[in-house]
């Protein structure tokens, strides 16, 4: 199978992405948009809410089995 090669060069580059981080981007994901902008029409309380739902998500998918990867990060280049 010369597919599976390349598959398996991908997922050496991965890692389990702690409950913490994962919701970390689902806080930030409800806050802003596709741009990085914040969300428009955001009421008051707004950061607070995401936060607390992006904590309930990441608690369910851990409790569900689920894995979230994450890439490891890059390996710092040398300049020159």
């Amino acid at each position: 199978m010369p597919d599976a090669e390349p598959a398996r060069a991908a997922l050496a580059d991965l890692a389990p992405a702690a409950p913490e981080e994962v919701a970390e981007a689902l806080a930030y994901a409800l806050r802003h948009n596709e741009r990085g902008r914040p969300r428009r029409g955001a009421v008051a309380g707004w950061d607070f809410a995401a936060g607390i739902a992006a904590e309930h998500l990441a608690g369910h998918l851990a409790r569900a089995g689920f894995v979230v990867m994450k890439r490891r990060p890059a390996r710092p280049h040398s300049a020159g």
